[in-house]
């Protein structure tokens, strides 16, 4: 709005320089023709003056008949313009001039703007006229706008104009700015909309508005909203059923390694401990290979029970989201490679969470761990996890480290740990942000417990 008051006051102040710059020149114009009118008003008075008396004194010599003084009289002033000087020069006599008053024009113009007047215009030209066209040695007469009158004449025309302009500019902007202001209004409500619809609340509606074109732009809106709050709801129902799926073939990968190969490597481990006790005492290399191959699958088998334990879920059905938070917590800070202590900090009851809810807040702490040790060099992670049901029930997850890193550079990343956890959270109802820490990097989740499709709480059986 400020914009747009601004851009009309320059419109306004532009129309009134062209108003000024139009009436200055308007001014400059009407001098110029009252000159010249003067001048053939006074040609034509002495003109008469002279035939008058070239009559009474039957042709004698022109060099007596030269109507001297007699044109310097208050008939022959009468035909002069305020402000102009007429000046007769006669054959063999000295100049005459006769110049008219110029209070009548008005005040005295600032030297500014005669300045100005100046040079925009320069010095008038005067006006030569003879006295007869049939004699011109009857003398001329030359009239010529006096300085100061003509300054006056300028001014005062400019002051008038100037004055009625200003008003009325002043009166159409600020009319103009009323009527503006009052037809944006609707606007202010469509930018809140946008935002509202930016910040993910697609059942918000834009109302009816009396300016035809305003409606227009609503009913798109309106349109658009409801057109991304069904994509929005089929996305949704969508990721929660990929997740799903993802966590039932988890299951069953799970399942089948712990199954087939747990079963062949601890078989193996059974037949390495049968080779190493059945070689002879002369065939230590018998024993030496047994026990290279209990110490593979030793390690083979430490790496299954990890990808066990990244795989695997049925354990919150079984033991509930904080033991299995803590188990996780547990794994981390017991694993070698891991030089950074996570600790766990569960507040509120998690007994009664729908099972997705559970799983998937344990996916995302589980997704934010690893990426904190993978990412950074931090010695500390804190895990939170509040569930809070006072005014909304909502769980709260905050993950902070303090091993560096950019949040901005993470935040943007299209990795797909952030994408999940992203479209994990988002298919909850909730949001995820991710900011820069005292030390490093805080990843925070907020999940509305209402409204998200229930599943059986811990403790609860099928029927």
């Amino acid at each position: 709005m400020v914009r747009l008051v601004g851009r009309l006051l320059t419109v306004v102040l532009l129309c009134l320089a062209g108003a000024i710059g139009w009436v200055m020149v308007d001014a400059h114009r009407s001098i110029e023709a009252e000159t010249a009118a003067t001048a053939d008003r006074v040609s034509q008075r002495l003109e008469g003056l002279y035939w008058q008396k070239l009559l009474w004194r039957d042709g004698m010599s022109k060099d007596t008949l030269l109507p001297m003084p007699d044109w310097e009289t208050l008939a022959t002033a009468s035909v002069v313009s305020p402000g102009i000087c007429v000046t007769f020069t006669p054959p063999g006599v000295d100049p005459r001039e006769l110049c008219s008053q110029i209070e009548a024009l008005g005040a005295p113009a600032p030297s500014w703007f005669g300045a100005t007047y100046d040079f925009l215009f320069g010095p008038q030209t005067p006006e030569k006229r003879y006295l007869s066209i049939r004699d011109k040695d009857a003398g001329y007469v030359v009239s010529a706008a006096q300085r100061d009158g003509e300054l006056r004449l300028a001014w005062h025309q400019v002051s008038i104009v100037v004055g009625v302009a200003t008003a009325m500019a002043a009166a159409i902007a600020v009319l103009t700015t009323l009527m503006i202001g009052h037809a944006l209004i609707p606007a202010r409500t469509i930018i809140e909309g946008l935002r509202k619809l930016q910040q993910g609340d697609l059942a918000w509606r834009l109302p009816r508005f009396r300016t035809a074109e305003f409606n227009l732009i609503a009913r798109a809106v309106n349109d658009l909203s409801e057109e991304l709050e069904r994509t929005n709801a089929a996305r949704t129902a969508l990721t929660t059923k990929l997740f799903q799926v993802q966590e039932e073939e988890r299951r069953a990968l799970a399942r089948d390694l712990h199954d087939e190969f747990g079963q062949c490597l601890t078989a193996t481990a059974a037949l390495a401990a049968s080779i190493e006790a059945g070689a002879p005492a002369d065939r230590q290399d018998l024993v030496e290979d047994a026990r290279a191959i209990t110490r593979a699958q030793r390690r083979m088998m430490e790496n299954l029970r990890g990808a066990l334990v990244r795989l695997r879920s049925q354990n919150i059905d079984e033991i509930g989201l904080e033991a299995s938070l803590r188990q996780l917590v547990s794994d981390h800070n017991t694993q070698s490679a891991s030089r950074a202590v996570v600790r766990l900090n569960v507040i509120g009851k998690m007994t009664s969470l729908p099972k997705q809810v559970a799983i998937d807040i344990y996916r995302v702490a589980q997704e934010c761990l690893t990426n904190a040790m993978k990412h950074g060099s931090p010695t500390e992670v804190r895990l939170r996890v509040e569930h809070v049901g006072v005014a909304r029930d909502t769980i709260s997850l905050t993950v902070e480290d303090d091993g560096g890193g950019d949040a901005n550079n993470i935040s943007r990343g299209n990795g797909h740990g952030i994408l999940g956890m992203r479209e994990r959270i988002a298919a909850l109802g909730g949001s995820l942000s991710i900011a820069k820490a005292t030390k490093g990097i805080r990843v925070a989740a907020i999940i509305p417990v209402l409204g998200v499709p229930s599943g059986l709480a811990f403790g609860e059986a099928a029927a």
